[in-house]
């Protein structure tokens, strides 16, 4: 048991921060245990001054092996995006020499990151995949990592038959037991590129393991059209993914820009997860995904960087982007929904992502002690720092020094940085 003293700060529910000034956050093995404004007698106590504390960071959404071009090949949309330039570099990762140098650079990068726990996409290849998880559990990550799995509409170099996408993923399975912390979640690509025998035995394979599922759906106007072509008895992008098993209280749903009512009924009658990512859909032209309206509904809703979409690991900047394109949507778009507001965008990362992983996110009583330790940015850049509120200190820390390291960093009570 041990106690951390500093400017704790951290959201319960959308739209509202709770705040501590010299606090003492009390952790007893994996967990919060409690927040006090005194001290906690007899317990070993790390001082960190006027640094802010907030919870740890949640991605729900990225794909390590773009994270070597991240930053490039903006200039495309979505499906053009995928076969001119990631398609041909996710092929590389057959070779095990070069997956371990790419994602040893991405590993290496999220644990100086803010994000404590992710959702991780790999490639085909069920040994860069498996080195993957090794390389994230020795760096004291906590997450999912999925083998991806694709059969139908990709080059050569890149796609499955069924059967053997269905074989490398039970073998990938049999072989993830050793790892703690880091585990397996079925992983299809997108409906274009996996068949519907495919999508079938995936939907069967995470139910009969106990898995949670991650993908894509209504990302991109071209691949909904797409979508509608190659199925044309559902009813919707969401309906396919229903019938073949594939919706749950464990799915992560990314982007959803293009959502319906209708479809955000499925979702919402299945508990599962929406993955927003807004520099990627910026970045890709995707468009803007009606935030707003999923936290209306109450709908399950975490921040995803979606790297290499997005440009950028740091989940500050995730807050960041994802208000500013809620601000174009109303302006734009549809002025009943409301912008967020910094204290929304933040819960979505924190705790809004954080509960896909149990209880993560907060500095509620028995809560994973998912724990981040920021500077005082304000300090150094503005001579108004003694006027403002710790909400302020961690605005002003999300807009001008996003791309930071943390001071400290905690997964599950475990100092990693």
């Amino acid at each position: 048991m041990y106690a951390l003293k500093g400017n704790l700060i951290w959201t319960e529910e959308p739209g509202c921060f709770r705040v501590l000034e010299n606090g003492y956050l009390l952790i007893k093995d994996d967990r919060i245990a409690a927040v006090s404004a005194e001290p906690f007698a007899g317990v070993m106590t790390e001082d960190f001054g006027s640094r802010l504390i907030i919870p740890g960071l949640y991605d729900l959404h990225l794909h390590a092996p773009q994270y070597m071009f991240a930053g490039l090949f903006m200039d495309d949309e979505l499906l053009v995006w995928l076969d001119k330039h990631t398609f041909p570099l996710e092929a590389r990762f057959s070779d095990i020499d070069f997956a371990a140098k790419a994602y040893k650079a991405f590993v290496d990068d999220l644990k100086y990151s803010f994000t404590v726990r992710a959702s991780v996409f790999g490639t085909i290849h069920k040994d860069s995949t498996l080195l993957l998880m090794s390389l994230l559990e020795e760096a004291g990550l906590h997450g999912y990592v999925g083998k991806v799995s694709m059969d139908r509409n990709s080059p050569d170099s890149l796609r499955e038959t069924t059967a053997d996408a269905i074989e490398d993923e039970l073998e990938f399975l049999d072989k993830v037991s050793e790892y703690r912390n880091v585990k397996p979640i079925v992983t299809p690509r997108f409906i274009p590129s996996c068949s519907d025998g495919l999508l079938c035995a995936l939907g069967s394979i995470s139910k009969e393991h106990d898995l949670p599922v991650q993908t894509h759906l209504d990302e991109n106007p071209g691949e909904i059209e797409w979508v509608k072509e190659l199925m044309p008895d559902s009813k919707s992008y969401a309906e396919a993914y229903e019938r073949f098993g594939l919706l749950d209280t464990k799915s992560i749903m990314a982007h959803c820009v293009w959502i319906t009512e209708e479809e955000m009924d499925i979702l919402q009658s299945h508990g599962s997860y929406i993955a927003h990512s807004p520099s990627s859909n910026m970045n890709l032209s995707s468009g803007i995904a009606p935030v707003r309206r999923f936290l209306e509904r109450g709908m399950n809703i975490g921040l995803a960087t979606d790297t290499a979409g997005g440009s950028s690991l740091s989940m500050l900047r995730m807050i960041t982007d994802a208000i500013a394109s809620s601000k174009l949507r109303w302006r734009l778009v549809d002025d009943s929904l409301a912008p967020l507001r910094f204290s929304e965008a933040f819960y979505l990362a924190s705790k809004g992502g954080g509960s896909f992983f149990g209880n993560a996110g907060s500095f509620e009583e028995g809560y994973a002690a998912d724990i981040l330790v920021l500077d005082d940015a304000s300090s150094e850049m503005t001579v108004l720092s003694p006027e403002l509120s710790l909400p302020e200190k961690l605005e002003f820390y999300a807009y001008r020094a996003p791309d930071r390291r943390p001071f400290a960093k905690y997964v599950a009570g475990k100092r990693i940085v």
